[in-house]
């Protein structure tokens, strides 16, 4: 058998947390700034957990953990 491969774009994307489910950074928060409100970077700056919906494809990219 062949050995299975972590997606390396995934795993510079996720990081497993000590429950077992995955966080990640939201998008569009690095540049053109200014026209987005303060509440909405506010909320771009904290780690979301991924959706109970994506779990079984972000499992499978990321085989050991």
């Amino acid at each position: 058998m062949p050995k299975i491969k972590t997606c390396r774009a995934a795993a510079k994307r996720f990081e497993k947390t000590g429950s077992g489910k995955y966080k990640f950074r939201k998008s569009h928060a690095s540049h053109i700034l200014t026209k987005k409100t303060t509440k909405r970077k506010r909320s771009l700056r904290q780690p979301q957990i991924v959706a109970d919906c994506d779990m079984k494809s972000v499992r499978r990219m990321l085989p050991h953990g």
